[in-house]
C-alpha cells in the first residue's frame, strides 16, 4: 500500500496548482468523452457512469474510496440526492479542500482504507482509480498483489449491505514499451509522480474480486484516458507562466512531462483504463 507521504508527494502538491489544469470539479481521473463535449462535461459523463454501475438512488448511504478533491461527493449530493456521501483519502490537502467546499450530508475522512471502520454499512460504493494505491511495485514482484487487492475488495464487501452494487475505476497497464525513451518515462512517472502506486493488469483485477464481488460489466476507455491527459496537458500549458512563477521550474517540466508522456502512454497502448460494474455476492 502507498504510504500516507507518498500519497501526498502525488496529491499535495499544491490544490492551487491542480485547480489550474484539471476541471472545475477537480476530478483527477479519466473523463468520458461524449462527441465535443467539454472537459468539464466529460467528467460529468465519467461521474454518471459510474453511479449507475454502482446503483446511486436518493436517499441512499455512499462510500467513495480515495474521494480526491470531493468532485465524486459533491456530485452525488447534488445530482443523485444521496443522504449520505462518506469519503476517505491520504491526502491532507484533498481533504482541505473538501472541507472548504462546505458539501452538505458529506463527510470526509483522512484515513487509510485498511484502518477504516464504518458506523454502519453502505447501499453503494465508487473508488475512482484508488485501488492503483493498493500494492507497490515492490509487493507485486514479491507475488503479493492479489493477496491484497482480493483483501480490498473483502473489506469493502464488509462495509456495504447485501445486493451493494459497487463502481470502480482502475488504470491498467497493457503494452510493454519496447521504445527506451518510453520505458524510461514509464518507469519515471512510476517513481517520481506517483511512487508506492502501481497500474493493474485486467486479469489479477478479475481474479481478486472473487469471492467476494461479481462483475457484471467492464468496459475499457483507453482512448478517453488519451483525450483527457490530452485535455489536461493542454490547460496546464497554456497556464506555463503561472506554474513556474509559483511552483518553479522543476515543478513545471516535472508536470509537462508527465502529462505528455501520459498522452502517449495511452496512445501506444502501454496503459489502457477500465470501467467497472460490480455486485455484492451474497449467501443464497
Amino acid at each position: 500500500m502507498s504510504t500516507q507521504q507518498e500519497v501526498e508527494v502525488s496529491y499535495d502538491v499544491g490544490n492551487e496548482f491542480f485547480r489550474l489544469w484539471l476541471d472545475e470539479r477537480m476530478n483527477y481521473t479519466c473523463a468520458i468523452w461524449d462527441g465535443d463535449c467539454s472537459l468539464e462535461q466529460a467528467q460529468l459523463n465519467k461521474l454518471g457512469i459510474l453511479s449507475d454501475f454502482a446503483k446511486v438512488g436518493p436517499g441512499d448511504r455512499v462510500l467513495d474510496i480515495g474521494c480526491g478533491w470531493g468532485a465524486a461527493l459533491e456530485y452525488l449530493v447534488e445530482r443523485r440526492e444521496v443522504a449520505e456521501a462518506h469519503g476517505i483519502t491520504l491526502s491532507s490537502a484533498q481533504l482541505e479542500e473538501i472541507e472548504a467546499r462546505g458539501i452538505p450530508r458529506c463527510v470526509a475522512s483522512l484515513c487509510d482504507y485498511r484502518d477504516y471502520r464504518p458506523e454502519r454499512p453502505f447501499d453503494a460504493v465508487l473508488s475512482i482509480c484508488m485501488i492503483e494505491h493498493v500494492a507497490t511495485p515492490e509487493q507485486a514482484r514479491r507475488g503479493e498483489h492479489i493477496a491484497l487487492y482480493r483483501d480490498y475488495f473483502r473489506r469493502i464487501h464488509e462495509w456495504t449491505d447485501p445486493g451493494a452494487h459497487f463502481g470502480l475505476q482502475v488504470i491498467l497497464r497493457d503494452r510493454i514499451p519496447r521504445d527506451r525513451d518510453d520505458l524510461r518515462d514509464i518507469h519515471w512517472f512510476t517513481h517520481h509522480i506517483f511512487p508506492g502506486g502501481l497500474s493493474l493488469r485486467l486479469e489479477d483485477l478479475v481474479r481478486s474480486t472473487s469471492p467476494y464481488w461479481e462483475i457484471l460489466e467492464i468496459h475499457t476507455r483507453r482512448e478517453h484516458y488519451e483525450r483527457t491527459m490530452a485535455a489536461w496537458a493542454e490547460r496546464y500549458d497554456r497556464n506555463a507562466a503561472a506554474i513556474r512563477q509559483h511552483w518553479g521550474e522543476v515543478a513545471f517540466e516535472d508536470y509537462r512531462r508527465y502529462l505528455h508522456g501520459g498522452v502517449r502512454a495511452f496512445q501506444r497502448r502501454y496503459q489502457s483504463l477500465a470501467q467497472l460494474s460490480l455486485r455484492r455476492l451474497d449467501r443464497s
